[in-house]
């Protein structure tokens, strides 16, 4: 954030807008429309990026160093609008701004579920964001609902229409507490079939891009019953007012979206006519915004607004801008402080008053209405062809075609269709009414628990389900869910079909047709692959959409049996011993016992039991008896395994199905009996003799644990690494020191000694202090280490390379600053100073710690505790202590400007 978008350092660090909610006065801008009105509306949204088989997102090495694309955007993004900054000329923090307070903002259910699960802290900030601006805007919170999905609605057919926006309010319902007044629809994509169902749904307003209009006109009134058409195609709508959409046509004119037979409105009346209320963003300042640098600075950003005024002395007037949610901080570095500091300071300087769509509408009725075009979106010049077509949106600069999506669309509906005709042959036998089961699905997608799934089919069933027929209940309804996704936009925004988001897609309806051979036995694949095959790909490696299924969607299937590999290699670096429980009363050791075997693998329940390992020179062999239960359809399986540890990377694992316990007590004997040779190549034969030629490695595993057990089977050999580079680095210290002392350029190989071998030094000292922070002499000992490593590094120019101990340091300060604001326990003077070391020598090791969650807690407290102990304090001590904490304060760079010099 720039000089601009700061307040004075004198400023208070307690920000407000200009108006009072409980001002009742015919001037209050909250409750009658007077002024002008500013609207920023944030769509947030991330693709489902989960695997289909776990529920869960895989590491993605793009989004490095975060473990996927949410996280890394969540850090950049998400969180930070949470945690807006507003900044004095000093560049300490004045205020924290909750910009969700302020925008008008949707956030894709699929990327709520996930904030929901991340981090839940977020999730509340925007939950109680809705509910803040609520309460100041006459009960229309900011938050409106999406379309579930994000699929291009004009595209679906009506069941998935209705299905999308049940969802949607659903999930949204369950999360804020009230019915969604407005919804977003995926793209602004649009037609009047899709109005109709949001009308139908109980939807108030959307909110469209200007190029999506047709025409609009005053309504007719008594006094001007016919007022003229405007034709506004070329995105000449204004957009500071909202419009009323009628679904049925109004003029016998061919240019009618409907094709109108008759004038419904000879007689000017319009109460019968069913309506969805429409705003219009601001077409250039909304590019701006993503594509230019106008967000970067306040005041610009504020010029740029208040350029698109109007001046004919209207009583009032919405100045509406949308954009992509992530353009702030995710897109744009830093530039959620440029709207925490328009919100609360540069806006209402301007008298500018603050609002979301909802509270606007409530004030200001629409007085015109707007015909559509037939069918359109904000991102394609083309109607919504670039979802189905080779309409050149979104293509590598013309090098590369999109041939491939009007083949990909086909398939996929073809996939539906089939889908449908499985669901409701198989879903009447099960449920009372098979589509309404799945609209309300999204009941059991929120809450997957026992008891509400009971619950769920209860209402729904035909008849009492068998276990069995409850399996299929909930194979039929995920098939259903998969079908959904994968018409999820994003597969076909891009310039290739095997890109992520095309292979994504293609696993949701890889999942779909096996959940369909599993209910009713039918093979749709080979169909469905077929089609692929007419979708060229613009790679040569894949050639069509056929060869992407097979080389990027087949391999990435999992079943049981990968799960139960999963677990058995796992199981060797876990502790899976039986609990020691002969000295407790029996309930307990059943209870401990239970606490011991059961373990949730991604969303498969695990109960082993039964599990027996040995060890024999080098080897190790696992062999064990488990069920893995489905927490999605409640399938399971009993299974039989093995797992020999060869040593080092090597791992042989072989899984069956479970036959009874005399075949699996002659299993176990059979293969310790054969580990007892030490001989790999024996044990390796008598497994594949007992359970057959399929094995499973370490390259099985699903990628998370992969990679944890590859880090520990490094372990060691890093060790012995850094014991190596230690020495290397002491034996040739001085060496070292002349070359710089000289300023010669160092030898490579002895600059890497040095920098691994204080890197590693340190990372074992932040163990340590992690360990023993509870002990003040253990630590100042090794708070002490640390600043000489941190000497030694500077004089040797070491960059210290050590996320791991980045994120314990920025820990341990703030679970310090925690224990001081919230249980000092008597030992205030050491304890603050420990912090504030902790803080320096942060900097002093030159690792980038971030202080954000500390100056978080310390600014959550400035007022509501720091400040009134500092101003009622008494006596020598208490002076100390508060000028302390105004000091540690000044090291967090937050602004304590207004209670020191309160203090004089």
């Amino acid at each position: 954030m720039t000089s601009a978008d700061q307040m004075p350092a004198s400023s208070g660090s307690t920000l407000t807008l200009h108006s009072d909610p409980n001002n009742t006065k015919e001037s209050d801008p909250l409750r009658k429309a007077n002024g002008v009105y500013v609207t920023v509306h944030g769509h947030f949204y991330q693709p489902p990026r989960e695997n289909p088989y776990l529920d869960a997102i895989e590491r993605q090495p793009s989004a490095a160093p975060f473990h996927d694309w949410n996280e890394r955007i969540h850090w950049e993004c998400y969180r930070p609008n949470a945690f807006a900054r507003v900044l004095n000329d000093q560049g300490e923090v004045v205020g924290i701004v909750n910009n969700y307070e302020y925008f008008s903002f949707n956030i894709g259910p699929t990327l709520m579920s996930w904030l929901e699960r991340y981090d839940v802290e977020v999730y509340q900030r925007i939950l109680e964001a809705d509910a803040k601006s609520s309460q100041r805007l006459d009960g229309h919170g900011n938050a409106i609902a999406q379309v579930y999905n994000h699929i291009i609605m004009p595209l679906a057919n009506d069941r998935d229409k209705y299905t999308q926006i049940r969802w949607g309010k659903e999930d949204f319902r369950s999360r804020f507490g009230r019915d969604p007044e407005g919804m977003w629809l995926a793209e602004t994509a649009v037609d009047y079939a899709t109005l109709e169902a949001l009308v139908a749904e109980g939807i108030r307003f959307i909110i469209l891009a200007p190029s999506q209009a047709l025409r609009c006109r005053p309504l007719p009134t008594s006094d001007h019953p016919h007022p003229e058409w405007i034709e506004v195609g070329g995105s000449q709508i204004d957009s500071t007012r909202p419009y009323r959409c009628y679904l049925k046509p109004t003029l016998n004119t061919s240019s009618s979206p409907l094709n109108a037979s008759a004038d419904s409105s000879k007689d000017g009346s319009r109460e019968e006519l069913p309506y969805i209320d429409i705003f219009f963003y601001d077409g250039p300042i909304s590019r701006d915004m993503g594509f230019s640098d106008v967000v970067y600075n306040s005041s610009h950003f504020a010029g740029r607004i208040g350029s698109a005024v109007r001046g004919d002395h209207r009583p009032a007037q919405l100045i509406s801008v949308a954009t992509d949610g992530e353009t702030f901080g995710h897109h744009k570095k830093g530039t959620e402080k440029t709207l925490a500091y328009a919100f609360t300071k540069e806006f209402p300087q301007q008298g500018w008053t603050v609002t979301n769509f909802a509270h606007y509408l409530s004030l200001n009725s629409p007085g015109w209405e707007v015909e559509l075009k037939s069918v359109t979106a904000w991102s394609c010049a083309h109607g919504v062809g670039r979802w189905e077509d080779d309409c050149g949106c979104g293509g590598e600069g013309g090098v590369w075609h999109q041939k491939w999506r009007r083949p990909l669309r086909d398939a996929l509906n073809w996939l539906r269709d089939k889908l449908t005709e499985v669901y409701e042959e198989h879903g009447r036998q099960l449920f009372r009414d098979p589509w309404l089961a799945r609209d309300e699905y999204i009941q059991v997608m929120r809450d997957r628990s026992a008891a509400n799934v009971n619950r769920f089919l209860a209402r729904h069933q035909t008849h009492k389900l068998t276990a069995a027929e409850q399996v299929d209940a909930l194979r039929l309804l995920e098939m259903q869910r998969h079908a959904l996704l994968m018409f999820t936009s994003c597969g076909w925004f891009f310039e290739e079909i095997s890109r992520p988001e095309g292979t994504q897609i293609l696993r949701y309806a890889a999942r779909a047709l096996e959940l369909a051979g599993d209910v009713a036995g039918v093979q749709l694949e080979k169909g469905f692959v077929k089609r692929l095959g007419l979708a060229p790909s613009n790679v040569e490696q894949f050639k069509h959409g056929a060869e992407i299924y097979r080389q990027l969607v087949l391999t990435a299937q999992l079943g049981f049996k990968q799960v139960a590999a999963h677990y058995a290699i796992t199981s060797l670096f876990t502790n899976q011993k039986p609990a020691q429980t002969h000295n407790l009363p029996r309930k307990d050791a059943a209870d401990k016992q239970s606490q011991r075997y059961h373990k949730k693998v991604y969303c498969y329940a695990a109960n082993e039991l039964d599990y027996q390992l040995q060890r024999m020179g080098s080897l190790t062999l696992a062999v064990g008896n488990l069920k893995l239960v489905s927490e999605i359809t409640w399938e399971s399986e009993h299974l039989v395994f093995a797992v020999l540890h060869l040593g080092g990377w090597d791992f042989h694992c072989c899984i069956q199905q479970f036959t009874g316990r005399r075949d699996y007590s002659q299993i176990k004997e059979k293969l310790f009996e054969a580990l007892k040779q030490a001989s790999a190549a024996h044990t390796i034969l008598v497994m594949t003799q007992l359970f057959g030629e399929e094995a499973f490695s370490l390259q099985n595993l699903f990628a998370e644990e992969r990679h944890r057990i590859m880090g520990l089977l490094s372990q060691e050999t890093l060790t012995r690494l850094g014991q190596l580079y230690t020495q290397a680095y002491r034996d040739n210290y001085g060496v070292l020191m002349a070359f710089h002392r000289d300023e010669i350029a160092v030898p490579q190989e002895l600059q890497v000694a040095a920098d691994i071998a204080l890197g590693h030094r340190c990372l074992m000292t932040l163990r340590s202090l992690e360990q023993e922070i509870a002990d003040p002499q253990k630590s100042w000992s090794h708070i002490l280490e640390l600043e000489a490593i941190a000497t030694e590094a500077k004089h040797l120019r070491c960059r210290l390379n050590i996320p791991d101990g980045k994120q314990m340091l920025e820990q341990l300060i703030a679970r310090s600053l925690w224990q001081l604001l919230h249980d000092a326990n008597g030992s205030f003077n050491a304890d603050i100073q420990l912090l504030e070391r902790l803080i320096d020598v942060g900097d002093q090791l030159n690792i980038d710690i971030s202080l954000q969650r500390s100056q978080e807690l310390y600014f959550s407290c400035l007022q509501s505790q720091i400040a009134p102990v500092c101003i009622t304090s008494l006596g020598n001590e208490a002076e100390n202590q508060c000028l302390q904490l105004l000091n540690l304060g000044k090291k967090l760079a937050v602004d304590v400007s207004t209670i020191s010099n309160q203090l004089g």
